[in-house]
């Protein structure tokens, strides 16, 4: 890849086929929440609304569509136009053409597969909401906006699915999608449906599921090699930004990496103590929910002895806030093991397997408060499952 030494960030983005996503660095991290969420709801107030009559402080987004005054507020309404408005095609509008969308099967490529899979979702579930829950953002219009936006879908599965006929069951699902986007496109999505929980809503057996997805799967699986190469490294800086610019005090970059080396690959659980407040809420794939380490250190430590030689790699780290406000921040990560050990995933089927999540967190004094964790756990149990065949 050739790009003229003189060229803007954007335009090296835009040129290149596909885009790639430049790096954040500090100075990318909004240091309050004037453009937040919070701030576009008006959450927790009699004025709270899911899209406001006023759209907030305006914000500099070249190349969007002037109608957009920040990129929550571009976030909130595109989402709300394409999947509650149903102007599905606006996706055209919204997504480049040559787009990666890196998903819970693999790599989806172009806004025109988008459009279909948006098409055929909306048919299954013809009263989807998809309700914005946090949207964590950083950078800006020239190395592109990153948004990590954690999202509820509700809605009844009153139409025939990929994976069957209609249930006639409600669902609420977490979802978390990492976009970059520049020029009114998002070129790059890593987005984790929870497909795992879905599904179990649904009333569905996931081993059910998961036999007949192997066999016959969808759109992009199994990853090929290029693709989860370019799915760890996507907006991945050469350094952690707490190598490359670090500072006193405390340092989200180099605590939220510290903390999931510590759990991840140290096994140390200890950090569940000295990074977490002693009640931290939690909430992650397939359901789970609850409160303290104890139910968290066991989650851990049962992955740890499926996968005893589980190595975990943080590809991006960004973050919106500061010491007094508290800090929300995005981790994505990714992980390679061997199905060595029994347990939460059966016996073992010494098959090496593909593990990618991301992670946000509440920090609040320098401990985290609050977590949301989402993996691809359904595709896990599919590579499993294959190599069993």
């Amino acid at each position: 890849m050739y790009f003229e030494c003189n060229m803007t960030w954007e335009q090296k983005i835009l040129s290149a086929d596909p885009p790639f996503a430049a790096p954040l660095a500090r100075e990318h991290m909004p240091a309050d929440y004037s453009i937040s969420l919070e701030k576009y709801t008006n959450r927790g107030t009699s004025g709270e609304r899911r899209i406001p009559d006023d759209f907030g402080p305006r914000q500099s987004l070249r190349g969007f569509e002037q109608t957009y005054h920040n990129i929550i507020d571009y976030i909130v309404r595109i989402t709300y136009r394409i999947w509650e408005d149903r102007d599905v095609q606006y996706i055209a509008d919204t997504y480049s053409d040559n787009s990666q969308v890196f998903d819970d099967y693999g790599l989806q490529r172009g806004c025109q597969k988008i459009i279909q899979d948006t098409q055929h979702t909306t048919s299954a579930f013809s009263d989807i909401k998809l309700i914005a829950d946090e949207i964590v953002w950083a950078g800006d219009d020239e190395v592109g906006y990153h948004t990590s936006h954690r999202t509820i879908i509700r809605g009844t599965n009153d139409g025939d699915s990929k994976y069957g006929p209609a249930t006639n069951r409600n669902i609420d699902v977490l979802v978390i999608a990492n976009c970059v986007a520049l020029d009114n496109e998002i070129f790059l999505e890593h987005v984790l449906y929870n497909n795992s929980s879905m599904l179990q809503q649904l009333g569905h057996s996931l081993s059910d599921i998961v036999a007949t997805l192997s066999k016959s799967p969808p759109a992009g699986w199994p990853r090929d090699a290029d693709t989860w190469d370019n799915l760890r490294r996507a907006a991945r800086p050469d350094q952690p930004i707490s190598i490359a610019q670090p500072i006193d005090g405390f340092d989200v970059d180099k605590f939220a990496r510290a903390t999931l080396h510590q759990l991840w690959n140290g096994r140390d659980y200890s950090a569940l103590s000295s990074a977490y407040v002693p009640d931290f809420a939690f909430q992650g794939a397939t359901d789970r929910r609850f409160r303290g380490a104890a139910p968290y250190q066991t989650l851990l430590s049962s992955i740890a002895t499926a996968f005893p030689d589980l190595e975990l790699q943080v590809d991006e780290v960004y973050w919106m806030g500061n010491d007094k406000d508290g800090y929300l921040t995005s981790e994505r990560w990714s992980a390679e093991g061997t199905h060595s050990g029994a347990g939460i995933y059966g016996e073992p089927s010494g098959k090496s397997v593909q593990i990618w999540g991301i992670t946000q967190h509440h920090i609040v004094d320098g401990k985290i408060v609050a977590e949301w964790m989402l993996f691809n756990e359904l595709d896990l149990m599919m590579q499993l499952a294959a190599s069993q065949e």
